[in-house]
């Protein structure tokens, strides 16, 4: 042993084996693209989804309902989007103690993969209609089995849980009976009919298409306008006038049968005395142009002088009769002047050619008025010979030799060329047509109401966010009969058999039996068989007198159908889900067919929520192409970054809105993330060597612990009312603001002193190690169902287990009374004056009067209401200076003032193991470079006792 003097002159001791600086082996480098992949390989061996499946057995259900995407390519970042969110949602419903048994699902048939067979097709020189159709059946059934294949991986990679080795797919033999006995429900009630009806038609696919098949894009249309001589009229002044006619469609004027006019508009009778050089116009004759429209048509027709004879509402056109502009060309018939509720004055002539095969609006009216509906077009956009002197052109190519024909037979008025917004296939980006053809259609509005229940059912339904109710609704609302046939190969075949003799389908629930029996069997492919009609149709009927349709049904009503063949009891999961969740353009896609497909056969909604997120976007706010380059791929960003950077850029997002994704975004929330790992890796670091005999009761614990509990508590009731809403914007951000703000700021800079310093047993230290525990806990488990493969590794440093998982967790139970709303309050007004001392200390370290806080000690003038707030000793270790005085500011008590801070170097020595600067350094003999806690803490440390024995 030394005495005090020996001690006061000895070498200075090396005190860092003291000092409890953090130690963990969680490495502050994620390094993800590498080790992700070894996280899947472990939780494969671990089979880890059959465990939480055994887990929880008995608990309640949760069921996000997978709308299938495409099997017909790799990923893209909308994809990626979707099948996250999904799963930060099904993951923590799982956590929060529901049995969130998710089975994703594909989309295997119509005409996507059809398309994609027929291009390698092209390729090679080969027609497919020469290819026998089962043979053309089995090379879509492999293509998509490929895709498949490949998109499970994808997803897998991106971290998504889900019964990945038994999904669903439309293709599925048990599917395909299943779609077929679906489509057999609206058979038997009456509500599956054959009807001649326009509809939206690709010429280049051959067939009708849904409104969710179709996008829109700028196409420059012809325009013409046409004269249509008037040949009986109510007032004789009308006789012998010409009704003049706009449209952007003039391949459609041989279908012409009608003109229809606004019974309430202003039309004027226009006498034309003088035209502009090339007008087709003829002085001394009349025309008919709506009042409001006569300015554009004078500049767009070459009209000079001319004199309004009289001005007539469209009601006196009643009775009216003019002549086809192709009259004595094949047209020799007559056109009536019809009353239509949809003649607007917004553009054109006030007057609308109505060709009833051809549109909406002119079908309804044709056959209310009983006009013949002619079959103008052939399947690939040609004319028929129901289009004299046009039979064999394109629609599309029509337009000249339109013109020329009226121009011949003097009822051209004029041409022109518009741009504007026209509906395009979304498969092969080509136009489409309105074209009347027949098709089956579900009624909406018969005996089985769909629509009005439909209303009723969304009604009912909880919309995240909440303009999707009106959306859907509106949709349901306006929406004609749904026409589900489709004119392809690849798909379910519509079970239906229509008699010769009647042309009624033939309705028999054996038949539906026997066919779904089949298709369970061997797959849809048993209606293409030889002797497939005899074999349904059974003994006693011939099959020569029924036809066998052939087309298939719409790949909407297919995945609108697949809650009949996902949420059964065979898998068990109950009807309805409790979410569907995908892209906005899903109210008039998966949502909406899937609706309208559950309430026809089960009369309610098949979800009890709706969740809609937006598109994706490259960082300047532009749609991603190839040809821009700005294509942000998936697989790209996990190589360059790992899937929790993908995943933590979907949940930092606002998903109600179109997101952003790009090179400096990914940056960013890479940044981001090192945040979040660097949070965990110092909690770790600091509860090395915690256990449960340290921890500290909470009514023991100082209030800056109970504050961050407080916390904890708000952010746990945040993440509960997610999973109890499903709505998680913002939650995350919170989460993110909360690790970077309160802790890492404000939390760990205040108590690193204690954790690094204090002697291992004292109350301060096992406190803060008390609430660093109840830390890690949540946030590794909060963490978990977005940053999947990062919270694994965080609980693992720290509970190793060969066997565990975070993701066999719950969510921590964090009591109800940590909420503390007054502490709250109190330590909301300190952290403003701490930041006022900090801000002023920042100032003196600017000018150089300090290097770091530790080396002041300043004054600090408070308002008389913030005196009792903290003790000076306190108010010293929250804003980390050495000391603090703390006096009242002048002013009466109550009174609102903001702190003042006088700044003042602490006075004495630097403590060579805290860095305080305090007068009692030096006072020790034996440790004379230390402050008198610091030599308490060595004293008490073991390390530092072993050494100086």
């Amino acid at each position: 042993m030394t005495d005090a003097s020996d001690a006061a002159t000895a070498a200075p001791r090396d005190y860092r084996a003291t000092v409890f600086l953090p130690t963990t082996p969680f490495p502050m480098r994620g390094d993800l693209p590498k080790r992700e992949p070894q996280w899947l390989e472990r939780w494969a061996r671990l089979d880890l989804w059959a465990r939480l499946r055994a887990k929880s057995a008995g608990r309640p259900k949760f069921v996000l309902h997978d709308g299938p995407p495409y099997a017909n390519g790799h990923l893209h970042i909308g994809h990626a989007l979707n099948k996250i969110l999904k799963d930060v949602i099904n993951r923590a419903a799982q956590m929060a103690g529901f049995d969130a048994d998710y089975v994703p699902g594909w989309d295997c048939h119509g005409l996507p993969i059809e398309w994609k067979v027929e291009e390698e097709y092209r390729a090679k020189g080969r027609d497919k209609d020469a290819v026998p159709v089962l043979d053309f059946r089995a090379e879509c059934r492999a293509y998509a089995e490929h895709w498949l294949k490949v998109q499970r991986e994808e997803f897998i990679r991106l971290g998504c849980f889900g019964d990945w080795w038994r999904p669903y797919s439309t293709m599925d033999f048990a599917s395909e009976a299943a779609i077929a006995r679906e489509l057999g429900k609206f058979l038997l009630n009456g509500s599956l009919y054959r009807g001649l009806r326009p509809v939206m038609w690709s010429p280049v696919e051959k067939t009708a298409l849904a409104e969710a098949e179709i996008e829109y894009h700028d196409h420059v249309s012809p325009t013409l306008h046409a004269r249509f001589p008037i040949l009986r009229a109510g007032a004789e002044d009308l006789v012998g006038a010409s009704v003049v006619i706009w449209t952007t469609t003039p391949w459609t004027i041989p279908g012409n049968r009608a003109v229809a006019y606004g019974p309430e508009i202003d039309y004027a009778l226009v006498h034309v005395e003088g035209v502009a050089d090339g007008s087709l116009l003829r002085v001394g004759e009349r025309l008919l142009v709506a009042l409001k429209l006569l300015p554009e048509f004078e500049k767009e027709a070459g009209l000079g002088a001319h004199t309004v004879r009289r001005v007539l509402k469209g009601a006196e056109l009643a009775g009216a009769v003019a002549a086809h502009p192709l009259r004595g060309r094949g047209y020799d018939f007559d056109v009536p002047l019809l009353p239509g509720d949809f003649v607007t004055t917004e553009a054109g002539t006030g007057f609308v050619h109505i060709a009833p095969g051809h549109g909406e609006d002119d079908f309804n009216l044709g056959r209310q008025h009983g006009l013949p509906i002619p079959e103008t077009v052939n399947d690939d956009g040609t004319f028929t010979v129901q289009a004299p002197g046009f039979t064999g052109l394109h629609v599309f190519k029509a337009h000249e030799a339109i013109y020329a024909a009226m121009r011949e037979a003097g009822t051209l008025v004029a041409r022109g060329r518009l741009t504007h917004a026209y509906p395009h296939s979304w498969r092969s980006k080509k136009p489409v047509i309105f074209r009347a053809t027949p098709q089956w259609f579900i009624a909406m509005d018969d005996a089985n109401r769909i629509r009005a229940r439909a209303l009723e059912a969304i009604a009912r339904t909880r919309f995240i966010p909440e303009a999707g109710r009106n959306r859907l609704a509106s949709m349901i609302a306006a929406r004609p009969d749904w026409c589900v046939s489709r004119q392809r190969a690849w798909g379910v075949p519509i079970p239906v058999f229509v008699e010769r003799r009647s042309g009624e389908p033939l309705r028999d629930p054996a038949v539906i039996e026997r066919v779904c029996a089949a298709f369970a069997e061997e797959g849809a492919d048993a209606w293409y068989r030889p002797g497939a009609a005899g074999r349904f149709l059974g003994a006693g009927r011939d099959p020569a007198d029924y036809e066998q349709v052939t087309d298939i049904v719409d790949v909407w009503f297919e995945s609108g159908s697949t809650h009949a063949f996902v949420l059964t009891p065979e898998r068990g999961l109950p009807f309805p889900a409790d979410l569907y969740l995908e892209g906005s353009d899903q109210h008039r896609g998966w949502f909406h067919s899937s609706l309208l497909e559950s309430v026809g056969t089960r009369g309610v909604a098949p979800f009890r929520a709706v969740l809609t997120h937006g598109f994706v976007l490259d960082e300047q706010g532009r749609k991603m192409s190839k040809s821009l380059g700005n294509v942000t791929a998936p697989q790209d960003v996990m190589r360059q970054y790992g899937a929790d950077i993908l995943r933590l850029w979907v949940m930092n997002s606002d998903t109600a809105e179109d997101l952003r994704i790009g090179p400096e975004i990914l940056k960013q929330q890479a940044e981001l993330y090192r945040r979040l790992r660097n949070t965990l890796r110092w909690l770790l670091g600091n509860l090395a060597g915690f256990t449960d005999e340290e921890t500290v009761p909470y009514a023991a614990l100082p209030e800056l612990e109970r504050w961050v509990l407080h916390r904890l508590a708000e952010l746990d009731a945040r993440i509960r009312r997610a999973v109890e809403t499903h709505d998680w914007t913002g939650v995350y951000p919170e989460l993110h603001a909360f690790c970077a703000t309160d802790l890492s700021a404000f939390y760990f800079d205040i108590r690193k002193d204690s954790l690094y310093c204090d002697r291992p047993d004292s109350h301060r230290r096992r406190s803060a190690r008390t609430v660093l525990d109840a830390l890690h806990r949540c946030l590794c488990a909060w963490l978990a169902p977005v940053l999947v493969f990062t919270a694994e590794e965080a609980w693992l440093a720290r509970f190793p287990d060969e066997e565990g998982s975070v993701h066999l967790l719950d969510f921590p139970l964090v009591p109800e009374g940590w909420r503390d709303a007054a502490l709250a309050a109190k330590w909301e007004r300190i952290r403003a004056i701490r930041g006022a001392v900090t801000a002023a200390l920042e100032t003196h370290r600017r000018e150089g009067a300090i290097g770091a806080g530790l080396q002041a000690a300043p004054r600090l003038r408070l308002a008389r209401q913030d005196l009792g707030l903290l003790t000076p000793e306190e108010w010293a270790e929250v804003c980390i200076v050495s000391a603090m005085e703390v006096a009242p500011q002048d002013g009466a008590p109550g009174e609102a003032a903001p702190p003042v801070v006088e700044f003042r170097p602490a006075p004495g020595a630097k403590c060579e193991r805290c860095w305080r600067v305090l007068p009692e350094v030096g006072r020790s003999a034996a440790h004379p470079t230390l402050c008198r806690r610091c030599e308490d803490a060595v004293a008490a440390h073991p390390a530092f006792s072993r050494a100086a024995e």
